[in-house]
């Protein structure tokens, strides 16, 4: 079912679009991994600068940002319902999609993994593993600001 969903999800977001930290207290302990989901990726800037990316699309990786941010002040721990919340952003980003080219495809490198690790928010009860995705998907919308702006 999981993997019937990132399919969809992929798909959509790939024909969807109109073109060609602060660790805080997850419960995720990075000694564990030694290598970020974000070291692997094959992210880069723009010749040393950062790609422009459409106006909706930095505004629901803002409004990400400010769900996960909320969810952790609140110490909460439903993560079935923040997926939902997430999944609902990355749903507005997909139907807002308008940019092109290497901006376009270097943006799909960050956001199709984080629609995997809400996924597994949404999905899975192993709760090492829901903590994982939480830790992944912090670094990656880190990395869409590092990479990305407006």
């Amino acid at each position: 079912m999981i993997r019937f969903f990132i399919i969809t999800c992929s798909l959509i977001f790939i024909i969807g679009c109109k073109s060609d930290t602060k660790k805080g207290d997850s419960g995720y302990n990075p000694d564990i991994e030694t290598i970020s989901i974000v070291d692997s990726l094959p992210l880069k800037l723009n010749a040393n600068k950062k790609w422009i990316a459409n106006v909706e699309t930095h505004k629901g990786l803002t409004k990400m940002n400010s769900i996960i941010s909320a969810f952790k002040a609140d110490n909460s721990t439903d993560y079935k319902t923040l997926g939902e919340n997430l999944a609902q952003q990355t749903g507005y980003i997909i139907k807002h999609c308008s940019m092109k080219g290497e901006s376009h495809d270097q943006l799909h490198i960050v956001l199709i993994p984080m629609l995997d690790e809400i996924s597994v928010l949404r999905e899975e009860d192993d709760d090492q593993k829901i903590k994982s995705a939480f830790y992944n998907l912090e670094q990656l919308i880190n990395a869409y600001f590092k990479f990305f702006e407006v």
